[in-house]
């Protein structure tokens, strides 16, 4: 299909996204806001909050909600790591984890996880987090050993995720730079059960809100649910379609004539320096719609999917890389075309916001 070039579409998305509107104060309203955001490399997922919120915060600003509690950092949707709002996490993880757990069925054989074994862990390492919260995944894995399961490798990340998502632990305050877990019932109080359809609902409406628009496979693949799920959560919505370019996108709450006028734009070129698995790229299945065409696809020899990307006016123009120690803060930049000046301008004053959100104390 040929990749969809919509000005309308791209500056919804970038505005949904807390990109180019940042009306949210605060990292744990976002994140609610958002439904759930990928944060498979922990800093970098940071800096996908800071840069979407209002005025200038710094990773301290951050790291508080996530060292209180007001925001987790666990398994819930597709297997990988993801923040979700501690209030909203136990109805999450009961609408989406056993998805997830069936995904995962395939790699339990195969370390030889089977429901007793699993049950045994999870018995242990709530016993280990009643005694003591915020244990290391080394730590855990020495309680394990003393009942004769062998948790190294990959054999104690499954544990964990499995124990995550039975909604028995998550993220507990970081050591350092080492995360720890602990008892999710301590972290993410259980709020008032909601029926599957409304669960369903929720977090189709947190998508859309935050996403759109999007289509029904980019649902399905940012949730991990299955198709059917995702065509009942918009009926209880009631999501309204827009065709672009022969493919239907889907937005809640405001009519299609709400969307931006086609050839919107600001007079001055707005740059981003999005992290790695940033939700703007990666929440996206079809991605046609995903603003960067093929000559943008690979940078350095690999997917900009997974590389930071440099964002102008909400397409894909470069990547960047964080500065190495004792490089005095100097953002390394691989331009996929020739800037002009007021692009370039546009790209040091993003790189001046990521220097003052990381370096600042």
């Amino acid at each position: 299909m040929k990749p969809i070039n919509d000005t309308a579409l791209v500056r919804e998305r970038m505005r949904r996204q807390q990109l180019i509107r940042k009306d949210i104060p605060g990292a744990a309203a976002l994140v609610a806001w958002m439904g759930a955001v990928q944060a498979q490399e922990y800093e970098p997922a940071r800096w996908g909050l800071g840069l979407r919120l209002r005025g200038a915060p710094v990773a301290a600003d951050i790291e508080r909600d996530l060292s209180r509690g007001a925001i987790v950092r666990t398994h819930a949707l597709r297997p990988t790591w993801h923040f979700v709002a501690a209030r909203d996490l136990s109805w999450i993880q009961a609408l989406t984890g056993p998805h997830v757990q069936r995904r995962m069925a395939t790699y339990h054989r195969y370390f030889a996880l089977d429901p007793p074994a699993l049950t045994r862990a999870m018995t242990a390492i709530e016993r280990a987090l009643t005694e003591q919260s915020g244990l290391t995944r080394a730590e855990l894995a020495s309680h394990l050993r003393i009942i004769g399961i062998d948790a190294t490798g990959q054999r104690l990340a499954h544990i964990a995720m499995h124990a995550e998502l039975e909604g028995l632990i998550c993220s507990g305050p970081r050591r350092g730079r080492t995360p720890t877990y602990a008892l999710a019932a301590t972290r993410a109080l259980r709020t008032r059960r909601r029926s599957r359809d409304s669960a369903l609902g929720e977090l189709t409406r947190r998508f859309l809100q935050s996403h759109r628009p999007a289509t029904i496979r980019d649902f399905v693949w940012w949730s991990g649910l299955p198709t059917a799920d995702a065509r009942r959560g918009l009926e209880i919505v009631r999501g309204v379609s827009v065709d672009l370019q022969g493919q239907r996108y889907w937005t809640v709450g405001e009519t299609v004539e709400g969307l931006p006028r086609r050839g919107e734009r600001s007079r001055k070129p707005v740059a981003h320096l999005l992290p790695i698995y940033d939700e703007y790229l990666v929440a996206y299945r079809d991605r046609e719609a995903v603003p960067h065409g093929p000559s943008t696809l690979r940078a350095g020899g690999r997917p900009v999917l997974f590389q930071h990307a440099i964002l102008l006016d909400g397409h894909v123009a470069g990547t960047w890389r964080t500065p190495p120690p004792g490089d005095g803060g100097v953002i390394s930049i691989v331009p996929l075309r020739k800037f002009h000046v007021a692009e370039r301008e546009a790209i040091d004053q993003a790189a001046e916001r990521y220097r003052r959100f990381s370096s600042a104390r």
